[in-house]
């Protein structure tokens, strides 16, 4: 998130709304190539981006990791000089943020996080999408994280930065964001409007918005049954629900675990916009694309 402005994301968001209304008839990919370099499993973030690139143009190219020279130890920046002459982006899911910064550092070419062990800012792209284009300005909204301290945690933390809305944060006592994160906010934005609780009732008291997130990550599932003892006071319910603002929006990257961190009646619920965050993805990769390939609208 902070590889860009606000005035840039904002412009972003403008475009992605002109294609989620049909108002984009040119093809502004057209000619170039995007790979998707993925080693972690994907759903919404795969086929978003490669039904983005083909309805702009473009050719989508899925590049598992499994089948390339990387899965016999070739040097990520070997890789990362010679994709760099194939393509014309790069999109990229993996188990390390070292391994996405070494491939962005030696590529020639923009190189997109679709997630990594520690962010997962396209993600929160077409989130705070979702919230900007229901609620308009973000100026003072107060949004809630309600859950592990995780990748997509600290793109929201990121995007704070960047925006002025404060992000309360409720998280159980050894799960919370990683020190490095908070760091590396305070030396880019000084004092992010972020505070940390213990308590997901003091987090969402008020709250427009509510996000959680799955217990265990991917690359986690051994600890799933271990971490259900910490989390399961932080499930996200109508008892929980009650407590924040009643057009309070409820957000979930998905996949979603019903009945752990987030219940049936919730995510079903009237105030729940997980499937319209869904559908954004697909508008925001659009636009963020043609950003990163065009430069102009």
């Amino acid at each position: 998130m902070l590889d860009l402005k606000s005035g840039e994301i904002e412009a972003i968001w403008e475009r992605a709304r002109a294609y989620k209304l049909g108002r984009v008839k040119e093809e502004p990919l057209k000619g170039k190539t995007v790979g998707l370099l993925f080693e972690k499993p994907s759903t919404r973030t795969r086929v978003s981006f490669e039904v983005a690139v083909l309805r702009t143009g473009g050719q989508a190219l899925f590049i598992s990791s499994r089948d390339t020279q990387l899965a016999r130890s070739e040097p990520i920046k070997d890789t990362a000089r010679v994709l760099s002459r194939y393509l014309d982006c790069l999109v990229v899911r993996t188990y390390s943020q070292q391994t996405l910064e070494e491939l962005a550092r030696y590529s020639d070419i923009p190189v997109v996080n679709a997630l990594s062990d520690r962010y997962h800012p396209a993600q929160i792209l077409s989130d705070l999408f979702t919230v900007w284009e229901r609620i308009s300005a973000l100026q003072e909204v107060p949004i809630a994280w309600v859950g592990d301290g995780n990748n997509v945690a600290h793109s929201w933390m990121e995007a704070a930065c960047r925006f002025p809305f404060h992000l309360s944060m409720a998280c159980p006592q050894g799960f919370e964001p990683k020190e490095e994160v908070w760091k590396a906010l305070k030396a880019e934005a000084g004092a992010p409007r972020i505070s940390l609780t213990y308590d997901p009732r003091e987090a969402v008291r008020g709250a427009q918005v509510i996000n959680t997130d799955v217990w265990a990550s991917m690359g986690q599932e051994d600890q799933a049954a271990d971490r259900i003892k910490f989390f399961k006071t932080f499930q996200v319910n109508g008892p929980l629900l009650s407590l924040a603002r009643p057009d309070c929006l409820v957000l979930h990257c998905l996949p979603a675990h019903r009945g752990e961190e987030i219940t049936e009646e919730v995510l079903e619920g009237r105030n729940s916009a997980v499937f319209e965050q869904a559908e954004n993805k697909l508008h925001v990769h659009k636009a963020l694309l043609e950003f990163l390939l065009r430069g102009e609208w």
